[in-house]
């Protein structure tokens, strides 16, 4: 019997979940819940499941200035680590403009204003627009 990619993604998040006993919606919620607890603005969740293989779900989140985004990104890993027992990666934490929150599950950007308009991470998940059947 053969998998594919997302058979094994789909095994790999199935035993991750029995390893830590919490599924990703309880990650989601409680990066979300860190996330409005630490004021980071126009916050955005995408629904990963079914497009890609990296994770569950992507959040996008703004702070206001480098060091707002940086204390966004280290509560968030101390928040999933008090109550979750999840660890997270972080990478970019020295720019200050874009830094990465991984839990394998759900992936956090959180982005500078400006940093956030120049690269437009939402705008590439959105579905296509429907064609106009009048073309």
């Amino acid at each position: 019997m053969s998998l594919n990619a997302a058979d094994v993604a789909a095994q790999s998040s199935v035993v991750a979940e029995a390893l830590n006993g919490f599924t990703s919606d309880m990650q989601l919620t409680e990066v979300l819940k860190s996330l409005c607890e630490i004021k980071a603005e126009d916050i955005a969740q995408i629904d990963l499941r079914g497009k890609s293989s990296i994770g569950d779900y992507m959040v996008i989140a703004s702070g206001r200035s480098s060091r707002q985004v940086n204390a966004i990104a280290t509560n968030l890993v101390d928040h999933l680590k008090q109550t979750l027992r999840c660890s997270a990666r972080i990478e970019g934490k020295n720019s200050d403009d874009w830094i990465l929150v991984d839990t394998g599950d759900i992936i956090v950007h959180i982005f500078r204003p400006e940093v956030r308009r120049f690269y437009q991470l939402e705008k590439m998940w959105q579905p296509p627009l429907a064609s106009s059947k009048n073309a």
